[in-house]
């Protein structure tokens, strides 16, 4: 399958009331790139994206007539790639490049050291080594990050618990080449206090996907918590899918999750991430450097809960849960 990137082009002569340095320099455009390991056709990042483009509109006051897109195929899944497409997309000379996902920003910063990179959807940049605090990042790169507590992950197991009182063993896919994995470590007390037991499954790509729920079923996991994994991000659907056809429930850490299949998620509000990094392109392009602007945390949490999964499941919500919900998919 195809997969694309885009560049967009946001026109500053077209603003209803220009602001401070885009009024300096009436009738540039300033040209953004969007560098992302996700399909952003589809409609969880379209909603992001979209997220993205209103935060600009709402402080920059654009027209929605002054966007321009150059796109860039890619192939669904093939992170190795994003290193080129990143070239590529430094080639075109944008003024920010917003990287999604920690393998776009990696591959965005090794691609260049002076155009500013705003992170939209970037787990622990510190842990990848992409800055050295959120306070003082340095460097071009800056934006939010979401950082996965053990809380939040005996959060989501709280909840899974509960929607599932019977659950006792719960895989967690794991990649030894993202840092991310190693949150499945941070869990176990909150597991053990919980009566539950975390079982690691290693899945470095798509391919891997069907190998790891054999293991699942193998080793009798009766439940799956979904790290923040650029794959598992990427296949959201088809580990649902695949999770669905073992009678396995699952939590993701993101609202998509759910949408496409999953019993539940908790975890910070993606849109609400993607409209607050519009903010930092609006600083950047009044003159603001990235190295003196602090990355932001997640300040909004969300629980969505799919009922049609969970009737397919042949579970039955209790009450008190749905009524935690933040959203309840019918």
């Amino acid at each position: 399958m195809e997969r694309r990137e885009f560049l967009g082009a946001v026109t500053g002569g077209l603003l209803a009331t220009p602001l401070t340095a885009i009024a300096q320099q009436a009738g540039k455009v300033y040209r953004i790139g969007v560098l992302t390991n996700v399909r952003p056709t589809t409609p969880e990042v379209s909603r992001n994206l979209e997220a993205f483009r209103q935060g600009l509109r709402e402080l920059i006051r654009l027209d929605r007539g002054s966007e321009h897109y150059h796109r860039i195929p890619i192939a669904e899944g093939n992170l190795e790639r994003l290193p080129s497409l990143a070239a590529e997309l430094v080639n075109l000379k944008p003024d920010i490049i917003v990287a999604i996902t920690n393998a776009g920003a990696r591959a965005a910063q090794e691609a260049t050291r002076t155009i500013p990179i705003v992170m939209a959807y970037v787990f622990d940049p510190v842990g990848a080594g992409l800055v050295p605090s959120l306070a003082r990042p340095g460097g071009n790169l800056t934006g939010l990050t979401f950082v996965v507590s053990p809380e939040i992950a005996g959060k989501q197991l709280e909840f899974l618990k509960e929607a599932v009182a019977i659950i006792s063993r719960v895989a967690v896919f794991v990649n030894p080449t993202n840092q991310a994995s190693t949150l499945w470590k941070e869990t176990h007390a909150a597991a053990q206090a919980l009566g539950l037991r975390l079982q690691p499954v290693k899945a470095n790509s798509p391919n891997d996907l069907e190998g790891a729920f054999a293991t699942m079923r193998r080793e009798h996991a009766n439940a799956v918590l979904i790290l923040p994994l650029p794959l598992t991000y990427a296949q959201a659907r088809r580990i649902a899918e695949l999770a669905a056809k073992g009678q396995l429930p699952t939590v993701y850490p993101f609202k998509e999750g759910a949408e496409v299949g999953g019993l539940m998620a908790y975890g910070a509000r993606a849109p609400d991430m993607f409209r607050r990094a519009a903010g930092y392109v609006d600083k950047i392009l009044k003159g603001a450097k990235p190295a003196d602007l602090p990355i932001e945390q997640p300040t909004k949490f969300e629980l969505v809960i799919n009922l049609k999964t969970a009737k397919a499941l042949g579970l039955t919500i209790p009450p008190s849960l749905l009524a935690r919900a933040d959203e309840v998919i019918q």
